[in-house]
């Protein structure tokens, strides 16, 4: 993923007009890697989301503590850039981190809290807590 968080944190204060947010979050779901298609799987699968969604998680333990990387997807245009945002915000981090994340937090200060339909804003919960979850997995694994 080209972008860091920050850097959507700048471009989405650069864009005014909610119109243009959406398209840019269209954008970034446009960068998203492409998930091989043994990866979209019932294993992968986010339960909790309108649109099918799969995060597929790997995790090394090189330096002690467990680090996890995501690869993701969606069928929406939209939600493939919420999956870009999320997975920008947590992956390649250590378990703990990913623990101590709140993705509220990033999505209060980029107001998509306050511009998901509720049915996204329960599938971006479904989809930080899978990663949480995973995380804690690591971690009880060590």
């Amino acid at each position: 993923m080209a972008a860091t968080i920050d850097d959507i944190i700048e471009n989405f204060e650069l864009l005014d007009d909610w119109d243009d947010r959406y398209r840019y979050l269209i954008e970034l779901g446009r960068e998203l890697a492409p998930l091989p298609e043994d990866a979209h799987s019932e294993d992968n699968k986010v339960r909790g989301c309108a649109s099918q969604v799969w995060v597929e998680t790997q995790v090394s333990r090189d330096a002690g503590e467990p680090v996890l990387t995501f690869r993701g997807d969606s069928d929406a245009h939209i939600v493939r850039g919420l999956v870009y945002l999320i997975l920008t915000l947590y992956s390649g981090r250590n378990a703990r981190n990913i623990l101590e994340t709140d993705a509220q937090d990033l999505f209060k200060r980029l107001g998509l809290d306050a511009h998901l339909t509720p049915q996204r804003s329960n599938g971006v919960r479904s989809m930080v807590e899978r990663i949480k979850n995973d995380a804690r997995n690591a971690l009880a694994a060590t």
